[in-house]
């Protein structure tokens, strides 16, 4: 009876969250869906009720974790106008939050980082949602900027992480710990910075 009312009202707030606890005692590899159910007292039945399968389970989970723990401080970011009149220092700072992140939780929450990296890989909905994400928060920034009036400020945006992909991309994460990343991060930003002002003086 209880486990029935239990089932009832079980929310995919609340499988996301016993989903992320069971990663991170099991991680991903050995993490099922029986795993999550017997953590919340109910059947494995009742996962399949909100999820499909394990695929979707982990894809929900990832996509909440992405909102939370890497959008929503971003999102802060990107509204602070108090950048404003600072150059390029408002992208920058956004670029190196989101590297800082990234590899936040690469080193100190390596489990769901794992899984993070395996369903981008192999779903393309929400590694594409993600990236609009980000872009239009770069976008939004250089919108901001009174020295930059670019035409076309997501054609800027998108090229900006591109070029920094490999600081912030999970397939690049094995590189983060190389000790000389700082100083080659502080090269590809100065080209970016330089472009940019090139850009704009050949708009001009």
């Amino acid at each position: 009876m209880d486990k029935d009312k239990t089932s009832e009202f079980l929310t995919k707030e609340q499988i996301i969250a016993a989903t992320q606890e069971t990663l991170r005692r099991f991680g991903v590899g050995k993490t099922s869906v029986t795993d999550v159910a017997k953590l919340l007292g109910v059947s494995h039945g009742t996962i399949y009720r909100h999820y499909k399968s394990k695929k979707e389970l982990l894809e929900g989970v990832t996509a909440q974790w992405l909102e939370d723990e890497i959008i929503a401080p971003l999102t802060a970011i990107a509204k602070d106008q108090s950048y404003n009149s600072e150059g390029t220092r408002h992208l920058k700072v956004y670029i190196e939050v989101l590297i800082a992140r990234k590899r936040h939780y690469a080193e100190s929450d390596a489990e769901l980082f794992e899984m993070y990296a395996r369903v981008t890989q192999e779903s393309a909905d929400i590694i594409a949602k993600h990236v609009k994400h980000l872009v239009r928060h770069l976008s939004e920034i250089i919108q901001q900027e009174n020295h930059f009036q670019f035409n076309n400020p997501d054609v800027v945006a998108t090229a900006i992480l591109q070029a920094t992909a490999r600081f912030h991309h999970p397939a690049h994460a094995y590189e983060w710990q190389s000790p000389t990343i700082d100083a080659e991060l502080a090269q590809v930003w100065l080209l970016i910075e330089k472009g940019l002002l090139h850009l704009e003086q050949e708009r001009e």
